[in-house]
């Protein structure tokens, strides 16, 4: 399992966010997300401890913690949702395509 933290500063990096938690247990690994077509930060990320009590630790100790003027929130991250592709369908973007009755 892992932990989420959100509300990040756009400045942080992995090495950052690693000293952090560093400071409740062992982490073993941190993502933050960047956005695609920008390459920026998302602001928020992930990070992987070496056990759940380590990761309970960090949890209370770092929810709603103000670090780099940003109050963070800091839970135990939930399972990926398969997500539908992006695009829409049916009726989106060609009028022309809609009849209306």
């Amino acid at each position: 399992m892992s932990v989420y933290v959100g509300n990040l500063s756009y400045d942080v990096k992995e090495d950052d966010l690693s000293q952090v938690f560093a400071e409740y247990g062992t982490v073993k690994r941190v993502q933050l997300p960047t956005d695609r077509e920008t390459g920026r930060p998302r602001g928020f990320g992930f990070v992987e401890m070496s056990s759940d009590t380590e990761e309970d630790a960090a949890i209370a100790a770092l929810d709603g913690a103000e670090w780099m003027e940003r109050d963070l929130k800091v839970n135990k991250a939930k399972p990926r949702e398969d997500r539908k592709p992006a695009g829409g369908g049916g009726y989106g973007g060609n009028s022309r395509n809609f009849s209306r009755r």
